[in-house]
């Protein structure tokens, strides 16, 4: 079987048994940019309650939050975890977003992908795992999201080496895969769910996995 086969094989096994994913959360593409700063070190749930309190506050769009002082934004996103840091690294967009598309984020889309990838790496706080969500799931733009829970599926799965880094990674499946964004955004999304509840650090639950039988 080649590559692209088992890959779309394996997709297909986590769909079936798990249904769609439905992610990324988000009323608007600003609000899932917000979702993927606010998310860095922190569980999905604390970041509905710092959304939720943005959105209570009726500040959730670029220009009234980059008008709101540091401050107040920091104690509005607390429930994130180093709601300090992560209000910075908010301003930071903000300010990137103002300077760079007018505080419209759909303006990005219409740079070439590796060059909107560049200009949102040189945000001070924003790395390439943001980066790579902001671009899919805010702004439909074809980049594959990897993290901790891709590498630790595929290297079990014996499809690449443990030490495997973050760009080697991503290269394996656009290297592989056909070039589609709703791809793209299920295959993430699918692979962090079986990450986090059978594909665990200490030991996989691989007999009950949707991805069990790959190992056999």
């Amino acid at each position: 079987m080649n590559r692209q086969n088992l890959l779309l094989n394996m997709f297909n096994a986590m769909l079936d048994a798990l249904g769609p994913s439905r992610w990324w959360p988000g009323d608007t593409p600003f609000e899932v940019a917000v979702g993927a700063i606010l998310t860095q070190n922190a569980a999905w749930i604390n970041v509905e309650r710092a959304i939720g309190n943005l959105k209570s506050a009726s500040v959730l769009d670029p220009e009234t939050l980059y008008a709101l002082p540091e401050e107040r934004l920091a104690e509005l996103v607390r429930p994130a975890g180093y709601f300090r840091l992560k209000a910075s690294r908010l301003k930071h967009f903000l300010a990137f977003l103002k300077n760079e598309c007018a505080f419209n984020l759909n303006a990005l889309a219409a740079f070439e992908v590796m060059q909107a990838r560049d200009m949102l790496l040189g945000v001070k706080g924003i790395g390439p795992e943001t980066a790579d969500s902001i671009l899919l799931y805010a702004c439909e733009m074809p980049v594959f999201v990897v993290d901790a829970y891709t590498g630790r599926i595929l290297s079990r799965h014996g499809l690449i080496p443990e030490e495997t880094d973050y760009a080697e990674l991503q290269a394996f499946f656009m290297d592989i895969l056909p070039e589609d964004v709703k791809l793209f955004n299920e295959f993430h999304a699918l692979l962090v769910r079986v990450g986090k509840d059978f594909c665990k650090r200490k030991a996989g639950l691989c007999r009950d996995c949707p991805l069990g039988s790959f190992l056999e």
